[in-house]
């Protein structure tokens, strides 16, 4: 059940940009893609919609200048065509206290559409070419998740993990001090793409981790999961094919990429690792993801 004073706050906020939401416009939940189903709660984000706007909170404790440095950066000249773009630039506070940011209601690529590798690496490569015009981009905070991810493991009871903690840390430390930077999205996964009809141009959503970082960190997941044998060979062959034709500066244009993603791969793999524990929906994926990062540590 949605509190009475947050579907007004949605139906409110969406009806400025909607205008065919009315006062008794349904508001629904909508769940997060690609992460691990918990109780509802501030700890973390919620997405609801109405009509044809999206609201999303943030988590509770949200820092709200960073936030707003995190949006700045994805409306930029230089950037915004790469991102779905906010409704509304600031965000805003919502009954309880919490950020809010609204942006339109887009169709996101589902598990059983054929995912768009040629464009997704082309999307990449602009974003990762776009320079920043404000010098006040923030860090991106893909190590931060990397290090929630060994803080769950080391809150855990049991000691079946300790090494997948250790193995963590060792990442962490290894990856502070990154060898060439750009913006990036930060936490690419494939529920990261949205377009606004079927026929669309795919784009870039959720700017929560938005920054300058490593530009390896927005390849590491599908490379991490092609390591780990849950992506076919054909794919991530043809997404780094496009990425290095659209002059991505991750990997060199020629030759072995490995040696310039091994670590955010490794990094990557971890946290999908913990976000599968987490979720305990998938045991096979589970399993596999920790055999990955069973031969890392052996590696």
């Amino acid at each position: 059940m949605i509190p009475t004073d947050m579907v007004d706050f949605v139906r409110a906020a969406a009806s400025a940009f909607d205008h065919g939401v009315g006062s008794h416009a349904a508001v629904d939940e909508l769940a997060l893609r690609n992460r691990p189903r918990r109780p509802a709660g501030p700890d973390r984000a919620q997405l609801y919609v109405c009509g044809r706007v999206v609201v999303k909170l943030q988590p509770a404790g949200t820092d709200p200048v960073l936030l707003h440095r995190r949006l700045q950066s994805i409306t930029q000249p230089a950037a915004s065509r790469f991102w779905v773009q906010p409704l509304l630039n600031l965000p805003r506070r919502t009954p309880d206290g919490r950020l809010a940011t609204i942006w339109p209601r887009v169709e996101v690529l589902a598990p059983t559409d054929q995912p768009p590798w040629t464009q997704l690496g082309t999307l990449l490569a602009g974003l990762h070419q776009s320079l920043p015009t404000r010098p006040s981009a923030p860090q991106s905070s893909a190590l931060d998740r990397l290090k929630r991810a060994v803080d769950y493991l080391q809150l855990r009871r049991d000691n079946d993990l300790r090494w997948l903690a250790a193995l963590g840390e060792d990442l962490t430390d290894r990856l502070r001090r990154p060898q060439r930077t750009a913006l990036i999205h930060g936490d690419f996964h494939l529920g990261q793409l949205g377009r606004p009809s079927a026929d669309g141009i795919w784009s870039l959503l959720d700017p929560d981790d938005v920054g300058i970082g490593d530009p390896a960190w927005d390849l590491a997941r599908p490379a991490g999961l092609w390591a780990a044998g849950l992506l076919h060979d054909a794919a991530w062959m043809t997404l780094l094919a496009a990425y290095r034709h659209a002059g991505g500066p991750a990997v060199p244009p020629t030759g072995n990429p490995w040696p310039d993603l091994d670590l955010t791969a490794r990094g990557a793999t971890l946290i999908a690792a913990v976000q599968s524990l987490r979720s305990a929906q998938h045991p096979a994926t589970t399993r596999a993801l920790l055999e990955a990062c069973r031969r890392m540590q052996n590696a």
